[in-house]
């Protein structure tokens, strides 16, 4: 068997054994743990940081940043667990790229009861904190954009989680801070392989 089929449209098998469908994402059967196991196996910064660091441990940081919002935050990068992270400057010669992003990222939230459009107060807290990280894990020139934007770095330190333990905190904040309204929408037990 292989993990990529042309089927239906392009589709990804995930984690859990389910078929992920680029074209019709609403369709597929994924659950919260292919988000958390995903997001937790891509390093940001194409890997050029100085050490592993997650999506999902980036995702923490910024749901504890954007108070008031901090669910809304935790998943504002979970299409990430299925088309990758994207460096910005790579997403800007894709446009097609952050189409595809786009109906991602509405099949997710819809699925999890996030708000859209998002708060302007988490793109506000993912900017403290890509401040933070860079001034942390990437080399000293790399977060002089934020003295110049006056963006002021996030009180948040990188601890470097491996995928597993990543994965399991970002799914205990998960059902922490979820909406109860449709509560059992999207999950499959919580025990972490």
């Amino acid at each position: 068997m292989i993990a990529v089929n042309f089927a239906v449209g392009p589709r990804m098998m995930l984690h859990s054994g389910v078929w992920f469908d680029f074209l019709d994402p609403a369709s597929s059967a994924f659950v919260i743990e292919d988000i958390a196991y995903g997001l937790s196996h891509i390093c940001r910064y194409a890997g050029q940081c100085s050490a592993f660091y997650s999506v999902a441990e980036h995702s923490l940081l910024v749901s504890e940043v954007a108070h008031g919002h901090e669910y809304s935050a935790l998943m504002h990068d979970a299409a990430e667990a299925f088309i990758g992270d994207v460096t910005r400057p790579l997403k800007q010669l894709l446009p097609d790229f952050k189409r595809i992003e786009a109906v991602v990222e509405a099949a997710i939230f819809e699925r999890f009861d996030v708000p859209t459009p998002m708060p302007k107060e988490i793109k506000r807290a993912d900017l403290c904190v890509l401040a933070a990280e860079q001034a942390q894990i990437m080399p000293p020139e790399t977060s002089l954009w934020a003295r110049e934007e006056g963006i002021v770095p996030a009180p948040v330190t990188v601890r470097y989680l491996s995928p597993r333990a990543a994965r399991t905190a970002f799914l205990k904040r998960f059902e922490e801070l979820r909406p109860q309204s449709r509560h059992s929408a999207g999950t499959r037990s919580a025990r972490v392989a």
